[in-house]
């Protein structure tokens, strides 16, 4: 499977170009499209400083555990509202574990990396919400 990038409308054209000569070769492609741009590096470190934050004021968990609930509870569910693929994977192989288990599994199943800078972003919210109701104040670091 290959990635590509259109972001021009040279872009376009080669993507296109690539696509009529995979049709003509294989006669059948399978294409999925996600719109919306890479997130920034700052933007991935902002979960861990949340996951670490929390670890040092609730320590019923460490930062992994945290962060593997943060995942289940907050990730999972926009994943699977607007990804089907993930829906698909997630509903037939972990949708019936027992939490326990699910919280396993998060410790190796991409979830925030599969976000979009939108969904993460929306995923931050969240678990800035999720933890005010408990009493933490999750703060953006300086400089994000």
């Amino acid at each position: 499977m290959s990635t590509d990038i259109v972001n021009s409308e040279e872009g376009l054209q080669r993507f296109i170009g690539k696509a009529r000569e995979l049709f003509l070769r294989h006669k059948f492609l399978r294409i999925s499209i996600k719109t919306g741009k890479a997130r920034s590096l700052p933007q991935n470190a902002i979960t861990h400083v949340f996951y670490e934050q929390i670890a040092r004021e609730l320590r019923e968990d460490d930062e992994l555990g945290w962060k593997c609930y943060c995942k289940l509870h907050h990730g999972v569910p926009i994943l699977r509202a607007e990804d089907d693929e993930f829906r698909g994977v997630y509903d037939s192989a972990i949708k019936g574990m027992s939490y326990e288990n699910k919280l396993r599994v998060m410790r190796y199943l991409p979830v925030t990396s599969l976000m979009s800078k939108e969904q993460l972003s929306k995923y931050a919210v969240e678990v800035q919400d999720d933890f005010r109701r408990r009493g933490v104040i999750l703060q953006f670091p300086e400089g994000a």
